[in-house]
């Protein structure tokens, strides 16, 4: 489904105190199943945006590198630790989920507030205002729903959670299309990683034999082009701000944090295969790489483990757009 172009932004334009909210569940068209002890995904959304926010959740918490690039990242902790991330729409302004999510947790823990009890929230953003005309975003009720409908096992998939308003290929904007979350599982021996995206990107979504599968889409002649060609004309390819693709990627495998670093770059860099372009100056691109230190790798290098994540993470962005 394409967009129609934005002209501008009224003010005035309802926000979250004009309106009677309240947190829904966001199931989104299914989800991917994933086996990873200990990690849980819940979702919530105002349907009134509309607009919603992930959740990661690792009780027991678990190392984390994170991956940003682009030049409109909006991130808040960026911790190498973490008890849960929280993806959301909403840009700057969303980012009061994540301190949602960090208010349920320390209700949780009956508000004991000694440094070693201190629960870690990171969270990141996407700009989802273009897709609609009002300035409700995710806010710290909704952190806290999207907390409390996380369930282990299950990652929600489609327009659901941060990715209900995300789009793609907006080339120009009145060719850009919704896209949502998407999410896929990969078993290597006693390897396991779980990697999830919100995309939200300027680029469009590409197929592993090359069809662009969603994004900058002319309904003049009924085909979607590779920016590439709208590029070279110039005159038809004007910037198109707010956009930013989300990643959280999850491994039972034990990596130093050097090592778990630069797998997180390596399965970023990948998704360019994926998304394209990718990693511009008008993306906030984040990946959160978390590891739950469970098993060593076995007969792999980081390297390989990385290739084979990669793999993995192309899959979550055509799971996004099915």
């Amino acid at each position: 489904m394409t967009l129609a172009p934005v002209s501008s932004f009224a003010t005035g334009a309802p926000g979250n105190a004009d309106l009677p909210l309240t947190p829904q569940p966001s199931p989104g068209r299914g989800s991917v199943p994933f086996d990873l002890p200990g990690v849980h995904v819940g979702t919530a959304e105002y349907a009134e945006g509309p607009t919603g926010c992930t959740v990661v959740h690792v009780p027991a918490g678990a190392r984390t590198a994170v991956d940003a690039r682009g030049g409109a990242v909006g991130m808040s902790g960026g911790y190498d630790f973490n008890h849960a991330i929280c993806l959301a729409g909403g840009s700057v302004y969303g980012l009061a989920a994540a301190a949602g999510v960090s208010e349920e947790l320390l209700a949780r823990r009956g508000n004991q507030v000694r440094w070693d009890e201190l629960q870690l929230v990171s969270g990141a953003v996407i700009y989802d205002f273009s897709a609609r005309d009002n300035a409700v975003h995710p806010d710290t009720a909704l952190g806290r729903a999207a907390l409390r409908a996380a369930r282990e096992g299950e990652f929600p998939v489609g327009r659901c959670g941060a990715g209900i308003g995300a789009t793609a290929g907006k080339i120009d904007f009145g060719r850009a299309e919704h896209t949502g979350q998407g999410a896929a599982f990969g078993v290597f021996g006693s390897a396991k990683v779980l990697v999830a995206t919100v995309i939200n990107s300027v680029g469009v979504v590409v197929g592993r034999d090359g069809e662009i599968l969603r994004g900058n889409y002319h309904s003049g002649e009924g085909v979607r082009r590779h920016p590439s060609v709208d590029y070279a004309q110039l005159a038809d390819a004007p910037a198109v701000m707010g956009n930013t693709t989300l990643t959280v990627m999850v491994t039972n495998v034990s990596l130093a944090d050097r090592d778990l670093a630069q797998v997180a770059r390596q399965v970023h860099s990948s998704m360019h295969r994926g998304i394209q372009p990718f990693h511009t100056s008008t993306d906030g691109d984040v990946l959160f790489a978390l590891t739950t230190d469970e098993v060593e790798l076995e007969g792999l290098k980081p390297a390989g483990f990385g290739a084979l994540a990669s793999e993995v993470a192309w899959d979550a962005v055509l799971s996004g757009v099915e």
